[in-house]
């Protein structure tokens, strides 16, 4: 019993050690916590289409994450919900784009990222900027400042909820969600650079206004059972030209392995072009 106790105690500190060690890298996070999310707030993200069933909506303090990978602020769910159509199974956009087209977007990759993120992170760059007619051109910044979007390390807790990663979408001012956030606990160890390059693709994605292409079926990409999404009135812009149904290898599925690759397929390449 005293060895047993011995060896439990070791572990206790241990493990205080470890939590520590982690802090000591993000100090400000030290006292975070999960906030519990209102009535409210759940009412308006089913009325915009957001399935908040089989993916718990995770809030703390003003932030969202929802559908595991889209992150948005309390305070712009109002202006989110104008000028949405119904959502069905296709490429579809948010209501705000990104605009000033044509338009140079600046990226910058966290240096306590390793080395493959920027590799990946170029090679999605590269996925964009080869489309023809499309509009954007990104490009990969070293200094912070000079970045529109910005990918960087996730909170600790993101982890800790299942969240691999978040993005949000477009501002009403036009200009794109300035940050995508990556859990290393799960990304260090994609050993697939075209993997992990779809991933930050699908990220940028929706940073510039594209929704999930099968959010309406996730059974789809996510090969497990959810119940049907409420469909408001309102959703998501449909993309002229695209399937009106879900497409398999598209890079803004819901779902697939961080070592999949999924470059643009000709339906993707449409919907870029056509929105941008």
């Amino acid at each position: 019993m005293k060895i047993f106790f011995k060896l439990f105690s070791a572990l206790l500190i241990a493990l205080s050690m470890a939590t520590g060690f982690y802090a000591c890298n993000t100090p400000e996070e030290e006292v975070t916590t999960v906030d519990e999310v209102s009535p409210e707030i759940l009412a308006k993200l089913d009325a915009l289409g957001f399935n908040t069933v089989d993916f718990p909506v995770v809030k703390h303090e003003d932030q969202l994450i929802i559908e595991n990978d889209i992150s948005l602020n309390v305070h712009e769910l109002d202006n989110i919900a104008q000028g949405i159509q119904q959502p069905v199974d296709e490429h579809y956009s948010t209501h705000n784009l990104v605009d000033g087209t044509p338009r140079t977007i600046n990226v910058y990759v966290n240096s306590r990222f390793l080395q493959k993120y920027r590799d990946a992170t170029d090679e999605a760059i590269r996925r964009y900027n080869e489309v023809d007619g499309f509009s954007l051109t990104f490009k990969r910044v070293t200094n912070a400042s000079q970045a529109d979007i910005q990918i960087n390390p996730s909170p600790w807790w993101y982890y800790w909820q299942d969240i691999l990663g978040s993005a949000g979408f477009p501002t009403t001012a036009g200009d794109p969600y300035n940050q995508i956030l990556m859990t290393r606990e799960y990304y260090d160890g994609v050993t697939n650079i075209n993997g992990l390059a779809t991933t930050i693709a699908h990220e940028m994605g929706h940073c510039i206004g594209f929704r999930h292409t099968d959010y309406m079926d996730r059974d789809f990409s996510c090969n497990r059972g959810f119940d049907p999404e409420r469909v408001d009135p309102e959703g998501a812009n449909h993309i002229p030209g695209t399937p009106t149904e879900a497409e398999a290898g598209s890079w803004m599925l819901a779902c697939g392995s961080a070592n999949l690759d999924r470059p643009f397929t000709t339906s993707d390449i449409t919907a870029l072009s056509t929105l941008y």
